[in-house]
């Protein structure tokens, strides 16, 4: 029995056939799955990719909702890019496919937001087309089976992977294969203690025989994360309302509602009026807290101010800003310190 077999047997067996996005196979149930799934677990999606479904059951719902609700309902699922890339997909499937997804892999790979391995993961596992995937457990996977040199993030080592991966899948039953070997990388072959004794695959592992599974694959070589550090401003109105900041479409919390940011030494009462035209009552900075991106850390002080204004016609004369009431309005999207911290002055409140 060859490779492919010996997967597909296990996963006949053992491998994972009731996940949500497993019933009802479409490519675009499969593709919102693939996204969510990037550097996010899968009891983590399940209740995510449940509720995201059943707003958006299909490409046009997709295309057509606003930007702030798709933002909502991924609020929580951090990298917020995938959202952002997935809703202009939707919208380029509606106006270039009239609401189709595509089938050819070439064009499937054009729309924003999906590579070469998620791609291949759509169209193999709902259209049983032969394609060839390279997700992170089965990079893990035929690193430790063929040991693989190299961090996989270079170009050299990834093109040796993807060399393996393309040889090895089967021409029959690759909905099966590709499903059985993100689950075995994910069940099994994982990052620590790897159960080796119950992979399909492990007679002819070459660092199961050597017993080197913890080396494969090589890991990303460490650099130091560096710190940044903020000042968040909690304007509260004379209406209990809080000034939130529409952020730019790109960057870090792209097209998210925020708290207004300044730097660390500037004083909040000075900002507030000089480019907000608001004079501050009073203020009180909460203690630091922090908050990790996959490049930084963010460590941000929050300062409560009040002022006796309700609606200063400076502010709202601008469309990136919007005086948050919470309560019924709370289908837009945010980031988590964002929501931790309204959550925390509405507990200052009562």
């Amino acid at each position: 029995m060859d490779f492919s077999d010996r997967v597909i047997a296990w996963f006949e067996q053992h491998g994972r056939k009731h996940l949500p996005w497993q019933q009802q196979r479409t490519p675009y149930r499969v593709w919102i799955s693939e996204i969510m799934l990037q550097q996010t677990q899968v009891a983590t999606v399940i209740p995510y990719y449940e509720r995201f479904m059943e707003r958006f059951p299909a490409e046009l719902s997709l295309a057509n909702a606003e930007a702030d609700e798709v933002m909502h309902y991924w609020s929580g699922l951090g990298y917020y890019a995938r959202a952002r890339n997935m809703h202009k997909a939707a919208q380029t499937i509606r106006d270039d496919y009239q609401g189709q997804f595509p089938n050819s892999i070439d064009q499937v790979q054009d729309l924003p937001g999906i590579g070469r391995s998620t791609a291949a993961a759509i169209l193999s596992l709902a259209c049983h087309q032969r394609h060839a995937i390279l997700d992170g457990n089965v990079k893990r996977v035929l690193a430790r089976y063929f040991l693989i040199d190299g961090w996989p993030g270079t170009t050299k080592t990834a093109n040796q992977l993807w060399e393996k991966a393309e040889l090895l899948t089967p021409e029959d039953d690759v909905a099966k294969y590709n499903q059985a070997m993100m689950d075995i990388g994910s069940v099994i072959c994982t990052r620590t203690k790897p159960a080796c004794t119950l992979c399909p695959i492990s007679n002819g592992c070459q660092a199961h025989a050597t017993q080197r599974q913890e080396e494969f694959p090589h890991r990303k070589p460490k650099k130091l994360i560096p710190v940044r550090k903020t000042q968040m401003i909690l304007l509260r109105n004379a209406r209990e309302e809080i000034l939130l900041q529409r952020r730019p479409p790109t960057g870090i919390w792209g097209g998210l509602l925020a708290f207004p940011e300044i730097p660390p030494d500037q004083s909040v009462s000075q900002w507030c009026e000089s480019q907000l035209g608001i004079e501050i009552s009073n203020q009180e900075v909460w203690p630091e807290i922090r908050h990790t991106f996959s490049h930084f850390h963010l460590d941000i002080t929050p300062v409560l101010a009040s002022t006796t204004h309700n609606n200063p016609k400076r502010v709202m004369d601008q469309e990136h800003w919007v005086w948050y009431k919470g309560g019924g309005a709370t289908q837009v999207g945010m980031a988590a310190p964002i929501k931790r911290l309204i959550s925390e002055l509405e507990k200052h409140t009562t």
